[in-house]
Order: C-alpha cells, then structure tokens, then sequence
C-alpha cells in the first residue's frame, strides 16, 4: 500500500493504544487506506506527499549532480537510549547522501510490518520519524507498506531512500586518499553500539551510553564551507556497521593506500571504553551513526578540524592520523604502549541487527 491513498470516511479511528497491525493492514483494501491516512501522511504530511501519486514529482535544482543512497534498517531492539530505528532510518540516508558532499533532499520509505505488532510502538517509531525529517530538512516524500505474517519479520524492518544534489567539479570519494592526506574524525567513537548492545545484555552503567544517532549534512556543509577549495576535502565516510578500523581498511583498500593511526588521539568516552572491556569489544569495531570520518590534504587539515569543532556535531573532532604509501594498503596504528599492530578486518560482524 503506498503512502499516496486518497482520504475516505472510515467508520471508525484506528486504535493505536491497544490495536495491532493484522494482514488486512497490507491487503490493499479500506484497513490498509485507513493506515495510511491515519498515521503514515499524517505524520509525514508535505506537499510532495499530498499529490498522491504513486511517485512524487519534485523540483530539482540546476546545475549539480544526483546523488542517490538507499539503506535497510533491521536493528534489535527497535527502541534503544537515544533513538528507535525510526530516527535511525532518516538518519542513515541523510548521512550516506551528505558523504558524497551532497545536500540530502528527499527521502522516500518502505515499512515491512509484521502481524501482530503493536500500533502504538509503530505509531511511536513512525513519529520520531517524521521528527528526524523534519529537523533534518529532508522531507518524506513518498512511500509503501507491506503487512507479513506473524512469525516471518521482526516488528517492522524500513527501507529509505535518499536522493540530493552535489556540486559539479567536488568529487569526495572513497578512491580519493592520497598518501601524506590527513585522517580526521569528527568526535567520539563506538556509542552506538554499546547503547544497544548493552539493551541486549541487559547492562547497566554509572553514566548512560546513549547512541549518536544524528544526521551530519549540516556539518559536511559546513566543513565544505571552510575550505577555499572543496576539492582538498578528498575522502568523507560514516562509520557504521564495522566501525572505525572498518571503514579505514574500506578506504585503504579503495584508495590503494596504506594509514597509519594513533591510538591515544582516538576519541572514545571511558564508559564506551569500560563497557567493551566487559563484553569483549574493541570499540574501534563499533557501530556509530551520528560520527563521520575525514580524510583532506594536510595543508588545509587545521581549517577542516576548526570547521569542524565549530560545529555541535564535531565539537569532539580529533586528527587521528595519517594516509601513507603501501602496497598491502595496511591500516596500522601505533599504540599508546610504543609498539605498532595492524588493524585487520573483521572476519564476521562483531554486532548483529545493530542498524
């Protein structure tokens, strides 16, 4: 059933206190419209969502490129300190379509919603949705949703789609690392996926661990903003599922470049650090959504890291390290003891469901 139904009489409101969602929520029929008027171009209510079209037809600025990211959301729990996957899903895309230097414009979505799962948590997971749009600037544009059967999905799995507008001549790349570059992070690493991963086990700390889940177009911008010429702004990239030591051998490996990082300079808060210890995490490893990495030449690094903490978003940004030469495009950091170790891929993921 897309977002685009037409409103109708119903006999009466849906109740999303103590209703669940049935099969006949995605049987395309009046139970299904009702979903959808009631809730979904409720909460996403925009001009673009009101034509009712099954596509929406938008205006493009001139000049630029299309830029296009799409991206499954599956996390467990839905619901965890400091966001939902409904946030999550904004989120994701706005960041995967601001790493290329682009300015995030439209969002659709897709909700694959199971039977019997409970109306009032997906009217809260739509919500903070709808939320995140709307403080993002991004809006939803167009949409569907699809009703499985009990036992064959998790609650509700979405899909988003975002689309935007780069530059011409900015070409902000993962191929794009050259060797004496500077690597820059924008703040701490790894709460996001303690904060969930703690909900999973159960743990509880001194000082809360709550996700970092943001959306990071307005400080791209305003790190693109800093710099005389955008183009010595080589690599962007958040670092998600795999985390830090990931996205790097990721980049290294696109780049054929080799990186040399320091421990010491890599932010991570002590009770990121304390909780990996006790479930046997390294936090380099660890999902993050609301933290990007940078990778510039090094003349302009100081302005980029100034540009950078000058923003809510990257107030914690630290120079981490080096881009170098290697043929085996090793990421390799030097300790806080003195000594060197590679910093490998993962052979598996270190955590499941975490986006």
């Amino acid at each position: 059933m897309t977002m685009t139904t037409r409103k109708k009489n119903y006999l009466r409101p849906i109740d999303f206190k103590h209703g669940h969602i049935d099969m006949t929520h995605g049987a395309g029929g009046r139970a299904a419209a009702q979903l959808v008027d009631e809730l979904f171009a409720r909460a996403f209510d925009n001009e673009y969502l009101r034509q009712g079209h099954d596509g929406a037809l938008l205006p493009f600025p001139t000049g630029g490129r299309l830029v296009m990211a799409t991206d499954g959301h599956v996390i467990s729990p839905l619901f965890f300190p400091g966001g939902d996957i409904g946030c999550l899903s904004v989120h994701g895309t706005v960041n995967d379509v601001a790493m290329s230097g682009a300015r995030p414009l439209y969002l659709a979505a897709s909700f694959i919603l199971e039977e019997g799962f409970a109306l009032a948590d997906l009217k809260r997971i739509v919500e903070s949705m709808a939320a995140a749009a709307r403080d993002a600037g991004v809006p939803i544009v167009t949409g569907d949703t699809k009703v499985v059967e009990k036992g064959k999905g998790d609650g509700v799995f979405i899909s988003t789609t975002g689309v935007g507008v780069a530059p011409e001549g900015l070409c902000i790349d993962g191929r794009q690392a050259r060797a004496g570059d500077v690597i820059l992070v924008s703040g701490t690493v790894g709460e996001h996926g303690v904060a969930v991963m703690s909900l999973r086990e159960s743990l509880e700390f001194e000082t809360a661990i709550v996700s970092d889940t943001a959306a990071l177009h307005t400080l791209v911008q305003a790190m693109l903003q800093a710099l005389p010429d955008p183009t010595a702004l080589h690599v962007l990239r958040d670092p998600t599922r795999g985390g830090l030591a990931t996205t790097l051998n990721e980049i290294a490996t696109q780049s054929q470049v080799g990186m040399v990082i320091e421990e010491a300079l890599i932010p991570v808060l002590p009770q990121v650090e304390a909780a990996c210890e006790l479930l046997g995490l390294d936090p380099l490893y660890v999902a993050n959504e609301g933290k990007l990495i940078a990778i510039c030449a090094p003349e302009v690094a100081d302005t980029l890291l100034a540009a950078m903490r000058a923003h809510p978003l990257g107030s914690g940004a630290q120079r981490i390290g080096t881009v170098t030469q290697d043929a085996h495009h090793f990421v390799q950091m030097n300790t806080r003891f003195g000594g060197r170790r590679v910093v490998d891929w993962l052979s598996g993921e270190q955590l499941p469901r975490i986006c």
